[in-house]
């Protein structure tokens, strides 16, 4: 019987291999070199190796005597030599105009089979293009410019306070969360295993709605919630009521709202009035990204309520008030807001212009 040839690496070869292997960012075929060189050291033959790698065995004997012969530097791929294939300005200028003047008869945006098509050039062209101009076709971003005429001043106001709140001052922002549903699935999931992602009904049972005033504290991000049947200006006045009491006696109170009309009725502006420490301070229109509160919204559609399964509206209740609790003591940390309100102006600015264009 044929005795298999030996093969040993040294310490530093087997540190920097383990940490190819540990890569999230490096090739799979350098990696795959890697683990072929590591097993064959840790004493399996070629065969096992090229088994547990799937590959082949002529593959493993080429990485290893390359090894043999050049150390780690020889599992790296090679620069292979020859003429690279060039793409004329012609062709270049051609897909760029298709691409951004004009749109393809059978969809209302360009494909790479498409532009392939009606540009008579390879999918592998359309490719080099677009990436090289940064264009990407089939993604669409939404967007929606505040025509309220107080933008500028409302921007500087809310950022200011988010960057640079006042002393002795609580800041608040506060919106509402409406029409949650109780969803129920209309059969169980399958559970999560090594072999299968969970899964679940597509229809599901309606048990029922509830809504929820939220207010998201930019100091601590811990939330003040509370859960209703419904929502209208006597309730919000309700919840403002209720950050009062929470509110320490020698604070100043500062509440980021958007405009909604249960926001700024008669009762609402009295009761603001006879309460010279607190603050509101409204969003402009369309810009409810300007509104912190929206981004804890979005953890709780995410973390609480997409996956969730609720028979009833008290249940649903009950876990609305559980994440709250369990957010202001596990998950809670400051709002953190980077982007200066003179940046935000630019660039809105800058939006307009292209508009009118």
């Amino acid at each position: 019987m044929r005795t298999p040839k030996t093969f040993q690496i040294t310490d530093k070869a087997t540190t920097i291999l383990n940490e190819w292997c540990r890569s999230t960012t490096l090739p799979h075929g350098q990696i795959m070199r890697a683990k072929i060189i590591l097993q064959l050291s840790e004493g399996m033959t070629p065969m096992e190796v090229a088994t547990a790698q799937r590959t082949s065995a002529k593959t493993v004997h080429r990485w290893r005597n390359r090894f043999e012969a050049e150390g780690v530097d020889g599992l790296l791929e090679r620069v292979r030599c020859g003429r690279p294939t060039v793409i004329d300005k012609a062709t270049v200028d051609k897909v760029l105009f298709l691409t951004t003047k004009r749109i393809p008869q059978e969809s209302t945006h360009w494909s790479i089979e498409l532009m392939s098509r009606y540009a008579e050039v390879t999918p592998w062209q359309v490719r080099q293009i677009w990436k090289a101009a940064d264009l990407r076709p089939h993604r669409l971003k939404t967007f929606k410019i505040s025509n309220d005429p107080e933008f500028a001043d409302k921007v500087v106001d809310i950022v200011g306070l988010y960057m640079d709140p006042p002393d002795n001052a609580v800041v608040l922002s506060v919106d509402e969360k409406t029409q949650i549903q109780a969803l129920d699935r209309t059969q169980p999931g399958l559970p999560l295993n090594p072999s299968r992602i969970g899964s679940r009904t597509h229809d599901y049972k309606r048990h029922g709605t509830t809504s929820l005033y939220a207010a998201f504290n930019t100091l601590t991000g811990k939330v003040i919630g509370k859960v209703t049947g419904r929502t209208n200006s006597k309730q919000f006045l309700s919840f403002l009521k209720l950050l009062d009491r929470r509110r320490q006696a020698d604070r100043e109170l500062h509440i980021i709202m958007d405009n909604l009309s249960a926001h700024k009725t008669r009762a609402v502006r009295e009761w603001v009035a006879s309460r010279p420490r607190i603050h509101l301070h409204f969003t402009p229109t369309s810009s409810s990204w300007l509104n912190a509160v929206e981004g804890w919204f979005s953890q709780l559609e995410r973390r609480a309520l997409y996956r969730g399964v609720f028979t009833s509206v008290p249940e649903l209740k009950a876990e609305l008030e559980r994440f709250i609790k369990i957010h202001n003591k596990e998950s809670a940390k400051p709002f953190k807001w980077t982007k200066p309100a003179s940046h935000i102006l630019a660039a809105v600015g800058r939006t307009k212009k292209s508009l009118q264009n």
